[in-house]
């Protein structure tokens, strides 16, 4: 079992976007300290849902802050970004953090992000396919060249080579043939499309255990389709996402995200602008709250514990990345993060 935490830089209301930033670094580097696995950083533009705009970036800065957890992004939206800058960046983090980097893509939304970086709709309607092929041949190819309907551009050699990595020195015939890649899976389409790559699937907080298990099941069924093999099935370690917050009382730890998540998704989520004016239904923010400390590890560390594990039993998922900044507090995230390292995790390996 991996359990990591999930960091969104939130804007709660009446903060700054330094204090969020501030909170995020500092989720990372207690996380560390406190044994948790890895750190999943998320990227949004111009909305205070979530004050990131670059997940990459920030997770150079807090590879170069820790020693020994995993960083990845959680996810870089591939349809507002070059495949081969994108590449180039995970290749160079991959290399320099002797093999600590994941980078999770995903589509994004219809959001007018599209406009401002001049990918357009058709980059996110049709174009994550090329993106994400572009985009793993950069990662596993000394050369690459492209002629797709976006991209198209003469041969030219990798640099650096993600399999040009050096073995850390505590473990000298480690393999690091290039950083792990997963897509972030919403609808049937996308969990086919990652299947087909044998890439494995980040599954979003607002899913349940039932839901995520379909997808892991449909996952497995296109892949043996595409012509993966048993083992390779086998080992895709698909992630989880999710909520937590520990207490010594059930209630009180859904108190803490009942009072101040609203607020920060109220605020977050209706400041996201679509980019060619559709309309669209934001969930309530209270009634979403308490359907995710329904879903997820909100209560005692044994609660949270049961949970954890009660999922990758239904679901087969044994990673696990959950927000930790629901309070919005910086002390209380510290302290959520230091409980589900030390009181939660001990518990489930």
């Amino acid at each position: 079992m991996r359990v990591g935490a999930f960091v969104l830089a939130a804007q709660f209301p009446g903060q700054g976007q330094g204090e969020a930033l501030h909170r995020a670094v500092r989720c990372a580097e207690v996380a560390e300290r406190a044994g948790l696995d890895d750190v999943w950083l998320a990227e949004h533009h111009f909305v205070p849902y979530g004050v990131c705009p670059s997940a990459v970036t920030l997770a150079a800065l807090l590879l170069g802050r820790t020693e020994r957890i995993g960083v990845g992004t959680a996810i870089s939206v591939l349809p507002t970004q070059h495949p081969v800058a994108l590449g180039e960046q995970a290749a160079l983090l991959h290399l320099t953090s002797g093999g600590r980097f994941t980078l999770g893509v995903g589509r994004g939304g219809p959001w007018v992000d599209l406009e401002v970086f001049g990918a357009g709709l058709a980059a996110y309607e049709r174009g994550f396919p090329e993106s994400l092929d572009l985009l793993l041949r950069w990662l596993r190819e000394p050369r690459v060249g492209a002629a797709g309907e976006r991209y198209a551009f003469r041969e030219v050699a990798v640099v650096p080579r993600p399999a040009q990595a050096l073995a850390p020195p505590d473990d000298p015939d480690a393999e690091l043939p290039g950083p792990g890649v997963l897509v972030a899976c919403t609808s049937p389409a996308s969990v086919r499309l990652a299947a087909a790559r044998g890439l494995p699937m980040l599954l979003g907080m607002h899913s349940t255990d039932e839901e995520k298990a379909e997808m892991v099941a449909l996952w497995r069924a296109a892949a043996r389709e595409s012509g993966r093999d048993g083992d390779e099935i086998a080992a895709a370690r698909h992630v989880s996402a999710g909520v937590v917050q520990i207490a010594d009382d059930r209630r009180d730890a859904v108190e803490t995200l009942t009072k101040a998540m609203p607020g920060w998704l109220r605020q977050g989520l209706g400041a996201h602008v679509t980019v060619d004016g559709r309309t669209r239904t934001m969930r309530d923010p209270l009634a979403y709250t308490e359907k995710l400390c329904a879903l997820h590890p909100v209560g005692t560390p044994r609660q949270c514990a049961d949970r954890l594990a009660a999922t990758a039993e239904r679901t087969g998922i044994t990673t696990h990345a959950l927000l930790v900044e629901g309070s919005g507090d910086l002390a209380a995230t510290e302290e959520n993060v230091r409980r589900l390292g030390g009181d939660v995790a001990p518990q489930l390996r």
